[in-house]
């Protein structure tokens, strides 16, 4: 059964976003981010699961985000996530109004036009506080996070949050114990080469992390 992998960029604050917008633009983390997501054993097809508002922020003309299943949550069962003119979409897209329906589809052996390879949540902060919050008894629970850290500057103006993941014991809250993988394991997980240390763009230095429990 798949788990799920979180992919986030946070500053040491936790900080996600500013006025419904990421706060900073690093085109060498986004493709970082495609590749992640994408990447996948010929005939199977990974899935990013989001929720409305961050289905939203994509542009339209990368909606859906190519060569994965998109899995958009929202409680309006009749939401329309394409438009009329939109065409049919070169990737499946499905809408869900829960996490635990969503969860559904990803663990049904036929629900996927391609079997499952990887699930990646990818915001925003209302569904990381959902996923990260799923019991371990749950064929779904969250087990990895695919952490961006971003170190400087502080962007200190942010005001949406990534949930802070760690307690003072580096535990979860619930006693499991979130450990940070070494660079190594964290590229064998990925499957391709990941910049090693402290990359700058833009003005903005960050770091690759990979943390699991």
């Amino acid at each position: 059964m798949p788990r799920l992998t979180i992919v986030v960029a946070a500053t040491r604050n936790n900080g996600i976003g500013r006025n419904s917008q990421l706060p900073w633009r690093l085109s060498k983390e986004m493709a970082f981010f495609k590749k992640l997501t994408t990447t996948s054993p010929e005939g199977t097809i990974n899935a990013v699961v989001m929720g409305r508002a961050t289905w939203e922020s994509i542009p339209k003309k990368f909606k859906p985000l190519p060569q994965r299943a998109n899995i958009v949550i929202s409680r309006n069962e009749q939401y329309e996530l394409m438009s009329v003119d939109a065409g049919a979409p070169s990737t499946p897209v499905y809408l869900h109004s829960s996490i635990e329906s969503a969860a559904a589809r990803l663990v049904g052996p036929y629900s996927m036009e391609r079997p499952l390879h990887r699930s990646f949540v990818i915001g925003g902060a209302h569904i990381y506080n959902a996923t990260l919050a799923l019991p371990p008894t749950s064929d779904t629970f969250v087990d990895r996070i695919l952490l961006t850290r971003i170190l400087s500057p502080a962007f200190e103006d942010c005001d949406v949050f990534f949930p802070d993941f760690l307690d003072d014991n580096g535990t979860d809250g619930n006693g499991r114990s979130w450990k940070r993988a070494s660079f190594e394991e964290l590229k064998e997980w990925a499957g391709f080469d990941v910049p090693e240390g402290i990359q700058e763009e833009n003005g903005v230095q960050y770091e690759f992390q990979m943390w699991v429990r």
